[in-house]
């Protein structure tokens, strides 16, 4: 028989470790939503021109896509990130602007795996559409710089940059494509095929090789139209007023061509300096006019969840932890007292765990010391016969015998009241 592993670029993310992710999942919704926030959930496949509009000289569109031709003979691609799907609801629907969304989940990108990097990875972020104020660009920043202090992280540091208007930007491109070209013989030969691609990414090095060159290489804040640096003191002077500190660093360049203005990065000092950026994002225009809609700013940001964790790893704060259990019910009689009190117990909001198959009093023992339960409520032959059941605080080995009438009374005094999952039947 062949034994199945998992496709390489992705893993098997188990408990308790999955339960992390969920909690980094309702701590992101909890921050944003007291923002105005709302989720939204889009396909993890759409028609390939969708993410084709990312641009043709970025590597998600020329060489990392997962894509394909389905049954109907329609080209399908799987969502390599979420913002040009966001968009193209945007442009499908026309929902009233400012529209404030966020999401969580999957994208899928065909690239070497890596440390906190995966093919199949995930991703938590937001997008604003129809606002070009710089105080959304602040609101955004902001909450992404509290989300990381909620999980506990104290190593992050925000770095920010502008990459001005389309002539801007353009004017920018032009000047390095110049200078990286009278430099080219400098340049490693990975740096000179990215300058053939997309010159602004010859800034992301990080060889040795090229640092000297990049080091000399002409900055956007020299090409910056006087309503962009308007625009970027505006957004620096809230960032302030917010007590948020950050870096400005000329060289900040975003992989996707659809980055206008602001443009930022979170990175973590704890890790390694080759893999830091934890999350980051920026101002964008001219996306959801190419998808069909009408011209509509927009700003937003996708934090990854693999790094995040990978630096609260790093910091010792957020750490998994596997769900509480109240109660482990242990039955030696014929397993179905087991079945009805745990109903009961769970139906009242408490977290019950139980053994099967008639195991003996002795390893239903065992399994209720390994379930970490506060204490153990034991139904044996005598217990039984009398409607009672013995309470053993599994920290102190103390233990009562009780009527199972009493028996939620006695748990909310033990562990605390618990709100109900469902009326009681």
């Amino acid at each position: 028989m062949p034994s199945f592993q998992t496709t390489p670029g992705t893993r098997d993310i188990l408990p308790p470790h999955a339960g992390r992710w969920r909690e980094f999942t309702r701590i992101f919704a909890q921050e944003v939503e007291a923002s105005g926030y709302q989720c939204i959930i889009p396909p993890m496949f759409e028609d390939i021109g969708v993410f084709q509009r990312l641009g043709d000289a970025t590597d998600v569109v020329t060489k990392e896509m997962y894509d394909f031709v389905d049954k109907g003979d329609r080209h399908i691609a799987l969502r390599p990130e979420h913002t040009a799907s966001v968009c193209r609801a945007f442009a499908q629907h026309r929902p009233l602007a400012p529209w404030k969304v966020w999401y969580s989940g999957p994208n899928f990108r065909y690239e070497k795996a890596q440390a906190g990097r995966y093919r199949q990875f995930d991703q938590v972020g937001i997008e604003a559409l129809g606002v070009d104020d710089p105080q959304l660009d602040i609101e955004v920043i902001a909450l992404g710089w509290h989300f990381y202090k909620a999980l506990g992280l104290k190593k992050v540091e925000l770095i920010i940059n502008s990459l001005g208007d389309a002539g801007d930007r353009e004017r920018y491109v032009d000047a390095l494509e110049k200078y990286f070209s009278s430099n080219i013989s400098s340049l490693s030969q990975e740096a000179q095929a990215t300058l053939q691609r997309n010159p602004l990414r010859v800034l992301d090095s990080k060889r040795e090789q090229d640092a000297a060159v990049i080091s000399g290489a002409p900055v956007i804040s020299d090409f910056l139209s006087s309503g962009a640096a308007e625009h970027f003191n505006s957004v620096l002077s809230g960032l302030r007023e917010l007590n948020i500190p950050f870096t400005v660093n000329d060289k900040l360049v975003r992989g996707l061509d659809y980055y206008r203005r602001t443009t930022f990065e979170y990175i973590s000092s704890a890790l390694d300096s080759a893999q830091n950026a934890v999350g980051g994002g920026g101002r964008y225009d001219g996306l959801v006019e190419d998808l069909g809609g009408p011209a509509t700013p927009g700003i937003g940001f996708a934090l990854g969840v693999d790094r995040t964790l990978l630096a609260c790893d790093a910091e010792e704060c957020f750490l998994p932890v596997a769900p509480r259990m109240d109660a482990f019910i242990i039955d030696t009689v014929n397993g179905t007292h087991a079945t009805r009190i745990a109903h009961i117990l769970r139906a009242a909001g408490f977290n019950v765990d139980r053994a099967y198959e008639g195991r003996s009093m002795k390893s239903q023992m065992k399994a209720a010391d390994k379930s970490g339960a506060t204490c153990a409520v034991i139904i044996g032959e005598d217990e039984a016969a009398q409607s009672t059941c013995t309470v053993r605080n599994l920290s102190t080995s103390e233990q009562v015998n009780i009527p199972q009438s009493t028996l939620f009374t006695y748990m909310s005094e033990l562990v605390g009241a618990r709100e109900p999952r469902r009326p009681q039947q």
